[in-house]
């Protein structure tokens, strides 16, 4: 993972060195073109005859046309040092976003890795144990209902993946539809409460809210905000999860108590990849497309996303609809 951030400052002290050049060479022949100017006017002016009585009016036109060449000469100069300057940017920028890309990338790949093995290993063992013991009822359900959350994780990141695929490729069609969304939210709540029984869960919903969206890419932007608080947040906090209706407006908001997220990370988080520290070092789990997904899920239902902090402690998630 130092790969990339060496490759970053290599680029930027190359990328400095040939524009420093680039500036040095035009400044140098602006000075050379101006000297030889100044040389050749020298020249015609050492020519006239000063007896002649039109000197000074020849003087004064090769005067002139030397200030017209050095005022010449200063325009096409700052005009390629304006496109350089301005070119300069757009490419710093570009390089620098493709190399970030980069690295988020093999964060995900990273991720990724580690989210599959995790679950195939479980799965592994699991199946293993059962076939080799003879184990009591019990214990058997016990291990079959651990064989399937493992699954449905497994199951969970692949339809994060496509779907994140197919909303960037806009290959995605919505089949929106006038749905309970506090039925949707309520339907999450049980689910989650079902897989983390220890997990404290603080519901605010009211009832009777409907939306026009649809079902399945609303469940799992609810699920992502409610799995990434379980994430981000001690065991023994609490989760908020509050709906209700705003004026002509619809809010469904997850709270958590966890550390936060910080000034410069609020509207990083919700890009594509995009998750804070080292792939190396984090041990939340994740690939980085959670937060991305809920995003473009709320855009496609004319919403918009948004990232506080939640006092004392913790952060805020609110997806607000405009109804109508």
């Amino acid at each position: 993972m130092k790969r990339i951030p060496q490759n970053l400052a290599l680029v930027s002290i190359v990328y400095w060195v040939l524009l420093l050049y680039m500036v040095a060479a035009l400044f140098w022949w602006f000075i050379a073109l101006d000297k030889q100017n100044k040389t050749i006017s020298d020249i015609r002016i050492s020519e006239l005859t000063m007896s002649d009585p039109r000197y000074a009016e020849k003087k004064s036109v090769i005067e002139e046309s030397r200030k017209r060449k050095t005022a010449q000469y200063i325009g096409e100069g700052s005009t390629f040092l304006a496109l350089i300057l301005v070119g300069a940017v757009f490419v710093y920028r570009a390089t620098r976003r493709q190399i970030r890309m980069a690295q988020q990338q093999q964060n995900f790949m990273m991720a990724v890795t580690h989210e599959l093995k995790t679950p195939i290993a479980v799965t592994q063992l699991n199946l293993e144990t059962l076939r080799k013991r003879k184990l009591d009822e019990e214990k058997q359900q016990k291990l079959i209902n651990n064989t399937l959350q493992e699954a449905n994780r497994l199951n969970t990141l692949c339809n994060n993946i496509l779907l994140a695929s197919q909303l960037d490729a806009g290959n995605y069609h919505t089949n929106k539809e006038e749905l309970n969304f506090t039925d949707l939210v309520q339907g999450c709540i049980d689910d989650f409460q079902n897989r983390f029984p220890q997990k404290p869960l603080i519901e605010l919903v009211e009832e009777g809210i409907y939306l026009n969206g649809e079902s399945l890419l609303l469940q799992m932007l609810v699920n992502n905000l409610i799995d990434n608080a379980r994430k981000y947040s001690p065991k023994e906090s609490a989760i908020t999860v509050s709906l209700f209706e705003e004026g002509n407006a619809i809010v469904f908001t997850v709270s958590d108590e966890g550390q936060g997220v910080s000034p410069a990370e609020k509207q990083r988080i919700f890009q594509k990849f995009y998750r804070g520290g080292d792939e190396n070092t984090r041990k939340t789990k994740g690939t980085g497309l959670g937060l991305y997904l809920c995003r473009k899920i709320a855009e496609s239902h004319k919403a918009y996303i948004s990232v506080t902090d939640n006092m004392p402690t913790g952060s805020s998630f609110t997806v607000r609809f405009e109804k109508g």
